[in-house]
């Protein structure tokens, strides 16, 4: 049995942590949205007519901008084009936004979490709004494949050391 007046203990069972106190590592998302959406359709009637597969061209980026210090804003910009012989068919472009809570973080965690955890935990979302604007502009459904954001993380994060490690070498 513990100690009286010793309830709770820090993680190494050293320290005393007083009732209620917020020390864990906590994050998560607190409400998503689409900052902007724009569907161009630019050939219609036309375009329902043509019968080549289009090209798909999908370009995709993260940002994400401090809101507070427990509160970020992650926004997955997701523009997809489709062009055929005759022209282009459909541009959608999209900024599907998230607003992440972290507390008691480390901050390479935090950073971790903004750029590869919140944007998987968003993707569907962002996907089914992507899915529904081509499906509403008159065409099949753009159903994009999974992304493995960790792992673009980890290979963003290799290959800034890498970088890093040139310069200082050359130094």
């Amino acid at each position: 049995m513990a100690e009286e007046g010793n309830v709770l203990t820090n993680r190494d069972g050293n320290q005393p942590v007083p009732n209620g106190a917020d020390t864990l590592p906590v994050a998560g998302i607190i409400s998503q949205y689409v900052r902007d959406l724009s569907v161009e359709n630019p050939k219609a009637p036309e375009s329902f007519q043509w019968t080549g597969a289009p090209q798909m061209d999908v370009q995709f980026n993260i940002g994400a901008r401090k809101i507070s210090d427990e509160v970020s804003e992650v926004e997955l910009k997701i523009t997809a084009t489709a062009k055929t012989e005759q022209g282009v068919a459909y541009i959608v472009d999209l900024a599907f936004c998230g607003l992440v809570g972290m507390r008691n973080m480390a901050e390479d965690q935090m950073h971790m979490f903004t750029y590869a955890e919140a944007p998987r935990i968003l993707f569907p979302f962002a996907r089914r709004v992507i899915a529904d604007a081509v499906r509403d502009a008159g065409f099949a459904p753009l159903l994009l494949d999974p992304i493995d954001f960790n792992g673009l993380y980890v290979q963003q994060l290799q290959a800034k050391q890498a970088a890093e490690a040139g310069a200082g070498a050359n130094a």
